[in-house]
């Protein structure tokens, strides 16, 4: 993959995303996070559909490099995946204002750690094969 490269997700910005500042508010930002990675990890035709079922947050890294208003939505949100391992895998973000090339530095970057959780027995489970192949195939070179 070439540094341009991983999944682009494109989220709205709520007008109650913002807070006093006119800012996006940092709790909120965690969550546009989630709402990128949904359409890339959870939807039913991905093979990590699975992780819908039991996943859970492990590590959650948030660095402001730039402020993001409503008025840069929607935000394009590049996510890869860092690594994987026997039970969890960390994804990267960068989060620009709508229409900013990737070459210019982001305005936000993020990490996430994702652990996979059986709910019935309320432990962390293994990472598929299946899982696994599509997390890799996202990982940069």
């Amino acid at each position: 993959m070439t540094l341009s490269e991983g999944f682009h997700a494109e989220v709205e910005v709520r007008w109650s995303d913002m807070d006093v500042f006119q800012h996006i508010n940092h709790a909120r930002m965690v969550t546009l996070l989630e709402e990128a990675r949904i359409p890339w990890l959870f939807e039913d035709d991905r093979p990590t559909v699975t992780l819908r079922d039991g996943a859970v947050i492990a590590d959650l890294h948030v660095r402001y490099r730039g402020q993001l208003r409503h008025s840069d939505s929607p935000l394009d949100v590049l996510m890869w995946v860092e690594k994987v391992r026997a039970v969890d895998f960390t994804i990267n973000y960068e989060v620009r204002p709508k229409g900013v090339d990737v070459s210019v530095a982001p305005s936000i970057i993020a990490s996430t750690q994702i652990a996979a959780f059986d709910i019935d027995t309320q432990r962390l489970r293994r990472i598929t094969d299946v899982e696994r192949a599509y997390l890799e195939s996202w990982q940069r070179a």
